[in-house]
């Protein structure tokens, strides 16, 4: 992807600000591919590389969708805050530049951090691995539940608005009429729950496949609110690659499983029955966004495809599943038979 000049112009700038790097004449600037809200850059020079990432006020997506900037800070917040925990479960957070919100974080090479999403697309399916990102998201989330410090400093409500429950769930109110108050309910419900520190995007897209286990990349989304919401979002994302690659389908549903048994050895903070109700009406709320939402998942293009995904989660926020792995199995009959 080529980088716009005006942003290249701005990126060392912020560079400059932050005292990384070589002299200009001496970067070189690649554009990564992936992101639909940031500029993504590897800068090369003298120094080790690193990756530059910039805030959009509009996403890339055919819809219309505006996004505070100042969402890049509540990222390296949270960037700082998991790397006290663990520090190799993030990148580095090297810079910090608010003047154009811009950060620098420690580039970590695809040869040995593998992108999870590229790994399922390609057939390589490890339960171990998703086991491994369940148990890192429950410890998280563990870590920083009923956290009153935290709930001030994340007190993002407003941009996970904007960013997740807006795009999402408002938007799908309006295409589908009949489920509005269903999903309004949601969304209220989303907006006020404030219980640990929640990442926003857990996608096999934001997760690398480490020598150390897995690494969560692009937090934007973070606030202190419901982490029923971070498993729901990863979970929703196997269920859709299970018919994106059907023929892996069995592993998908393992990881799935795996997954959530990990992340629920760390659930402290309510009841299991509890928590598990509001992962499975979430998970349904979201596989319905990723048709019809602002941000439909690019892999399911096929009509019939689409309306089975439709269809399902239709189903089942009318009449909600009583955990995920209730839901899942459901799934596994309806909407991704065996072929």
């Amino acid at each position: 992807m080529d980088l716009p000049d005006e942003q290249r112009a701005a990126l060392d700038e912020a560079l400059d600000r932050m005292g990384l790097s070589a002299p200009r004449q001496r970067r070189q600037m690649t554009a990564l591919v992936g992101g639909v809200s940031s500029w993504i850059v590897r800068v090369e020079s003298d120094e080790p590389a690193l990756c530059l990432k910039r805030a959009l006020p509009q996403l890339r997506v055919s819809a219309v969708w505006y996004a505070p900037v100042e969402r890049n800070e509540a990222e390296v917040a949270w960037l700082r805050l998991v790397s006290a925990i663990e520090s190799h479960w993030v990148p580095r957070v090297l810079g910090q530049d608010r003047v154009s919100q811009s950060f620098a974080m420690q580039y970590l090479p695809e040869v040995d951090h593998p992108v999870w999403k590229r790994q399922l697309r390609d057939g390589h399916v490890d339960p171990l691995t998703a086991a491994a990102v369940g148990d890192r998201l429950g410890r998280i989330h563990a870590a920083t539940s009923n956290r009153a410090d935290l709930a001030q400093q994340f007190a993002n409500q407003d941009q996970f608005y904007a960013l997740r429950l807006e795009p999402y769930f408002v938007e799908c109110s309006t295409r589908h009429p009949s489920l509005a108050p269903v999903l309004m309910a949601l969304v209220e419900r989303t907006h006020r729950m404030s219980l640990a520190l929640v990442h926003g995007d857990v996608s096999p897209k934001n997760i690398l496949v480490g020598p150390n286990g897995p690494v969560f990349l692009d937090a934007e989304c973070a606030v202190y609110g419901d982490p029923a919401f971070d498993l729901a979002f990863c979970l929703n994302h196997l269920l859709l690659k299970s018919v994106w690659r059907p023929q892996h389908r069995d592993e998908l549903f393992r990881s799935f499983t795996r997954l959530t048994e990990a992340y629920v050895q760390h659930l402290s903070w309510e009841p299991l029955e509890q928590f598990y109700g509001r992962v499975a009406e979430l998970l349904a709320a979201l596989l319905l966004a990723r048709v019809d939402g602002k941000s439909p998942v690019e892999y399911i293009t096929d009509s019939q495809e689409q309306d089975r995904v439709r269809g399902f989660a239709t189903s089942h926020l009318a009449a909600p599943s009583a955990s995920p792995l209730d839901l899942l199995f459901d799934w596994s009959k309806d909407a991704c038979p065996m072929s």
